[in-house]
């Protein structure tokens, strides 16, 4: 009797050790019953969307400029609320830098890939978008590039590919035109970067020269990463071109301005919207005369819309202390369409979303409206021509 005394003793002593030791566990790792289920309801609220842009190396300041359009209007969804299936989600922005390196660029889209993102704002770079793009289709994650402009990126297939601007055919046809018929230019030297961007603007531009009848006296290339010119720019300053296009970056661009006037040519520059940004200004600084610089940026504003646009650019300012450099908001215009096509799918899952988005029509963003055609390309995008005046960009003209 006294031996089953102590048995029954020694089990219940056991039982209450044990039982508080459960209790002082819980309470380190949080997995009690009431804990629990707390992080999975977190979890299963958080809707991760990706951003890539190039925040390291020459063109980091638009790589940063992108990324801070995206957190701005993930900032704004957030502070608004969100709801998906009947409870409010949390949007989580995810950012990677692909420093416009084609490799390292499908290296972070697979990064995202594995993280399970819902959806990745970017690249940039045409040079990076292409062939992140397939790994996105592969994911069928959508993808919507503020940037980039080559045509080849909405014409593989990949019905998870989306751009907010208007392509090459576009930009360099205007450029091209413009540069003989506003400028008339009648003998014009055409230079670009080698990238997928900067070669296939300057093709596109060298076709309209010619298609408008003007001359292209010299075609030379370099590279993105570049800073002497001495060497090509020596060679058009012997055909006496009154236009040189440059297919390429600011950061490029702004040091071969300033080589351009120690060799005392004197032509007309031109460039896509790679060069159409606030910093080319800054990098050229007084290598440029008022009316010598003229790009097109892709996209533009007209009538109303500009309201929208300079509130964007207010807000922008106030929250990061930087002007606009160039894409900023045409990312914001992004996130927030791609988190509008979740809303109205009533789902974050790409494979219910993508057809809502695809199907998107109209949607007043800071850009202006945007619709996209089978392709993935934005409908009826405008081009917004501009000059350099007083050390500041201008606009010429919005044109469609």
């Amino acid at each position: 009797m006294q031996f089953k005394v102590k048995s029954a003793l020694t089990v219940l002593a056991a039982a209450s050790l044990l039982a508080a030791w459960a209790k002082r566990r819980n309470r380190r790792t949080g997995s009690g019953s009431r804990r629990s289920s707390a992080p999975a309801a977190a979890a299963a609220a958080v809707v991760k969307i990706g951003h890539v842009g190039p925040t390291s190396g020459a063109i980091a300041h638009l790589g940063k400029d992108n990324e801070n359009g995206a957190r701005l209007a993930v900032e704004e969804l957030n502070a608004e609320g969100v709801m998906i299936e009947g409870k409010k989600v949390t949007i989580e922005l995810m950012t990677e830098d692909d420093a416009a390196d084609p490799k390292q660029g499908t290296a972070v889209a697979q990064k995202l890939a594995d993280a399970k993102v819902a959806g990745v704002v970017g690249h940039l770079n045409s040079g990076t978008t292409i062939p992140a793009s397939k790994i996105y289709s592969d994911a069928g994650i959508p993808q919507i590039s503020p940037s980039a402009t080559n045509p080849k990126y909405t014409r593989q297939g990949f019905k998870t590919a989306f751009r907010l601007v208007a392509d090459d055919v576009h930009l360099g046809s205007t450029l091209g035109k413009y540069a003989v018929g506003t400028l008339k230019g009648k003998a014009i030297a055409v230079i670009d970067d080698r990238t997928a961007y900067g070669q296939g603007v300057a093709e596109e531009f060298t076709k309209a020269v010619e298609g408008a009848g003007g001359k292209v006296v010299a075609k030379e290339f370099t590279t993105d990463k570049a800073t002497d010119f001495n060497s090509i720019l020596t060679t058009i300053k012997g055909k006496k071109p009154d236009v040189v296009f440059f297919g390429g970056m600011d950061a490029v661009a702004g040091p071969m301005l300033k080589q351009m006037k120690s060799l005392g040519i004197k032509a007309k520059f031109m460039g896509g919207d790679g060069i159409c940004s606030t910093e080319l200004v800054k990098l050229g600084g007084d290598a440029i005369a008022d009316d010598q610089v003229f790009c097109a940026e892709a996209g533009g504003v007209e009538g109303e819309a500009k309201a929208g646009m300079e509130e964007f650019k207010t807000k922008f300012k106030t929250k990061f202390n930087a002007d606009v450099q160039v894409y900023a908001p045409y990312v914001y215009d992004a996130v927030k369409i791609m988190v509008a096509a979740m809303v109205k799918a009533n789902s974050s899952d790409p494979v219910k979303y993508l057809p809502v988005l695809a199907a998107t029509t109209d949607y007043k963003g800071v850009t202006g409206p945007v619709s996209f055609d089978e392709k993935g390309d934005i409908k009826n995008g405008a081009l917004t021509l501009k000059t350099v005046r007083g050390g500041k960009l201008e606009t010429l003209a919005v044109i469609r």
